[in-house]
């Protein structure tokens, strides 16, 4: 039996000890579903899978538990994935060195709503964040598109979503607080605050564990869903920034092509052969997003209220209408993440890139920013077109690799002191990273 194979085996019989049986799993089934997340979408990185296989996968059900796999993963010297959902695009959660995965979903319990704040376990849904703040006549700062994700997830592999227009990106203190624990053996889970805490988001896990995190809300608007629709999208594009730049500020401006939107799920708000507009605003605006709307062209198709109509955009929103488009599409189909005036401004030159090119738009208080998606020809075609659309001043964002890609020297340095065997996440994070990074697209 190799070192290796031993040491996962002493870890098996610890985590047993330690969390019982019910938490602890070798299954194959089991192993295979904790070592997938959502990279498929790249045909890039789908052509290189599988890229890891979990030996073992450990289901806490607390910040506490979290806390105790790790310490034991790091005192057995093997290597420990931590995951939510498994929603990310960028084969960020996958186990490329074997070893343990921890799946967080059963540790979801909400701590504290409090005036302008949410405490909350990593494995929380989003959506479940967003009702318990409703609940208290408040609002998530942000959520991602994939509402389902859980917190831990969201902040260590997402960027922003719902929100972002007012808030940014979830770098941008979002993030109130965080217990984190390292890879020093130790189930001792530290309290960071303020910019200490920053430095654990978007690292994938690779310099400490988030186990409980405290996120900002604010107060609850009266929030509507509002879709509208334009012969062309031109249409679209003319009024998207107007909108996004209106105050008060919509939570979500999202748009797509006639071509993209006959993709999206069936709704009668969305009608066929005409490109989609939807966005979240404060009810005050209604009558002036109808006038912008109707002076471009548009009409307004449908308002609805509550927060099922909020979520319910969200999920049309980043990279969900890629997803439903790449579906419906007979061939493979690849994206970027795109930003800059370009989009608005000189649409037909951005999707020309790339032949067959379709672009989805999403509004940010400084520039739109996108996805641009095309049938898959080759992994250099891709690195050719970026280099083309950061020519004409498109800002790119590679979805195609799993390297950190925010933050990588300040994430290297703390993971020196706080991951010192370079057992979490191995594999992501790569101190000569070179490549596009996340600050191309949302500031």
């Amino acid at each position: 039996m190799s070192d290796t194979a031993t040491r996962v085996l002493s870890l098996e019989d610890d985590l047993l000890d330690l969390l019982g049986p019910a938490a602890v799993s070798t299954e194959p089934r089991v192993r295979e579903r904790a070592s997938v997340d959502g990279s498929p979408m790249s045909p890039i990185i789908a052509a290189k899978l599988p890229l890891g296989l979990a030996d073992l996968v450990v289901f806490p059900a607390d910040a506490e538990q979290i806390a105790i796999a790790v310490a034991a993963a790091a005192r057995h010297g093997v290597p420990v994935t931590v995951r939510g959902k498994g929603t990310g695009n960028y084969g960020q959660a996958i186990p490329m060195q074997g070893g343990l995965v921890v799946d967080t979903t059963r540790a979801k319990a909400i701590v504290e709503v409090g005036d302008g704040f949410i405490t909350a376990e990593a494995g929380t849904p989003m959506v479940l964040l967003e009702q318990a703040a409703w609940a208290a006549g408040q609002a998530l700062w942000m959520y991602p598109s994939t509402a389902q994700s859980t917190l831990g997830g969201f902040l260590s592999g997402g960027s922003g979503g719902t929100g972002s227009i007012e808030h940014g990106s979830n770098d941008r203190g979002f993030v109130a607080a965080l217990d984190v624990v390292h890879a020093d053996g130790s189930a001792d889970i530290i309290h960071v605050e303020g910019d200490d805490a920053q430095k654990y988001v978007h690292n994938y896990g690779t310099a400490g564990v988030i186990v409980r995190a405290t996120v900002r809300l604010e107060p609850l608007r009266e929030w509507r869903g509002l879709w509208a629709s334009f012969p062309d999208f031109s249409g679209t594009l003319a009024v998207l920034q107007t909108i996004g730049n209106l105050d008060p500020t919509p939570r979500l401006v999202s748009g797509d092509g006639p071509e993209i939107s006959a993709s999206l799920p069936a709704d009668e708000a969305i009608p066929g052969g005409r490109s989609s507009l939807r966005a979240i605003i404060d009810a005050s605006l209604i009558d002036t997003v109808t006038a912008i709307v109707e002076g471009a062209g548009g009409r307004v198709e449908a308002v609805r209220e509550g927060p099922q109509a909020s979520i319910r955009l969200s999920m049309l929103s980043y990279n969900h209408p890629i997803e439903w488009y790449q579906k419906s599409q007979p061939h493979e189909v690849f994206h970027l993440e795109v930003a800059g005036t370009p989009l608005a401004e000189d649409v037909d030159a951005v999707e020309a890139v790339f032949a067959g090119g379709k672009l989805h738009i999403e509004s940010t208080k400084a520039f739109p920013i996108g996805m641009l998606a095309a049938p898959y020809v080759s992994e250099e075609d891709v690195y050719r077109g970026i280099a083309d659309l950061n020519a004409i001043g498109v800002g790119v964002h590679n979805p195609h690799q799993w390297n950190v890609d925010f933050n990588v020297e300040q994430t290297a340095e703390l993971a020196r002191l706080t991951d010192p065997n370079g057992l979490l996440n191995p594999g992501k994070l790569n101190p000569d990273y070179s490549g596009a990074r996340k600050g191309a697209i949302i500031s």
